[in-house]
């Protein structure tokens, strides 16, 4: 288990990427591979596009910063317990998402399961610490030819 991302949410994504590229020189990323995300997710161009940026906070595919509009529907329109867009949160990878998942239902945390949702081949569980910080858990599964 790593700390992976964390996960800012703001109405002004761009100006958000603007301050963070600007006051700390973080380099931007590609947009990560999308899932079409109904209400969120932007395809009309032929492509997936979620409605963020993502910078790079040292290497880039060990560490980074997530900048995403809000979706305050998220959770409901998923039926999930837990929304991660309405004020950010931060994740962590880790190698066996059913280990991690065990040891929330070992320690009676309640999580909520999305699965792979957004970004494909991320399997993504969230959950809520005793002060409300929503934390992300994912695993990067190996490529599936049938997932779009």
């Amino acid at each position: 288990m790593r700390l992976h991302h964390v996960n800012m949410v703001s109405s002004d994504v761009e100006g958000l990427n603007d301050f963070y590229q600007t006051a700390l020189g973080l380099d931007a990323i590609p947009q990560l591979p999308a899932i079409h995300v109904e209400g969120y997710t932007d395809n009309s161009a032929g492509e997936v596009k979620i409605p963020a940026r993502f910078l790079s906070a040292g290497d880039p595919e060990l560490l980074q910063l997530h900048l995403c509009a809000p979706d305050e529907g998220l959770s409901e329109r998923l039926r999930q317990p837990v929304n991660p867009l309405t004020r950010g949160h931060f994740a962590f990878r880790c190698d066996d998402i059913e280990v991690a998942k065990k040891r929330l239902e070992d320690a009676g945390i309640e999580y909520a399961d999305y699965g792979v949702w957004a970004v494909k081949n991320w399997y993504q569980i969230f959950f809520v610490d005793p002060i409300g910080n929503v934390v992300e858990i994912h695993q990067v599964l190996p490529d599936d030819p049938g997932q779009d």
